[in-house]
């Protein structure tokens, strides 16, 4: 297996670090952390024009790039900066799913959250789920869902939350679960935020109905 990276790579990698070192001291990073929504939104704009959110998604979903190298040397700059910009939150856990379904139905939503323009974040552990990616207790019945989720990395200030609902099976079962776009500002959600250990947000979210 060749370790090297692609000269795409390095130059992301460069142009990331430069960017960070120049734009994002600590002190901006802990000016971001305390603001409405807990980061800094110019920030957010220019890491998209750089190609950081694309370098997340598969070519073949609206990105250039999509693979562990890529994601690596992305989370390299951003851990040595301390970057609590919702990367993981929008470019792996929400436009990961996403990419994986019809063409049809991501292409919209994709380009926007490549451009930065739209955030993105999963929904889908649970208060009683102890790490059990399996464990949905939240229900899908009739277009609506009713339930709990825990710990949603930026999901007091995400565009849209993707939910995971159980459609089938028992609590536990691998099978009949389903992902939904939901607007976090629509009737039957409540969305309780707090502060995470790395300086970053989670939330705690009610889904009654919606």
């Amino acid at each position: 297996m060749d370790f090297d990276h692609t000269d795409d790579r390095r130059m992301l990698s460069d142009s990331l670090s430069r960017f960070l070192g120049d734009k994002y001291p600590i002190d901006a990073r802990h000016k971001a952390t305390e603001s409405e929504a807990g980061y800094d939104a110019d920030i957010w704009a220019q890491m998209a024009e750089l190609g950081v959110i694309g370098a997340l998604i598969p070519e073949e979903a609206g990105g250039f790039g999509g693979a562990g190298f890529d994601a690596m040397v992305v989370f390299e700059a951003l851990g040595r900066a301390l970057a609590v910009e919702p990367v993981l939150a929008t470019g792996i856990l929400g436009a990961g799913p996403v990419a994986a379904l019809a063409a049809e139905a991501k292409s919209e939503l994709l380009e926007e959250i490549v451009s930065g323009s739209k955030t993105l974040t999963l929904a889908h552990g649970e208060p009683d789920s102890r790490y059990d990616t399996a464990h949905v207790a939240a229900k899908a019945a009739d277009g609506k869902l009713t339930g709990r989720k825990a710990v949603v990395p930026n999901g007091g200030s995400a565009d849209l939350l993707l939910v995971s609902a159980r459609i089938s099976g028992e609590t536990t079962d691998p099978d009949g679960i389903s992902l939904y776009l939901v607007d976090p500002k629509a009737d039957g959600v409540t969305i309780r935020e707090t502060p995470a250990v790395d300086g970053g947000r989670v939330a705690e979210i009610t889904l009654d109905g919606a």
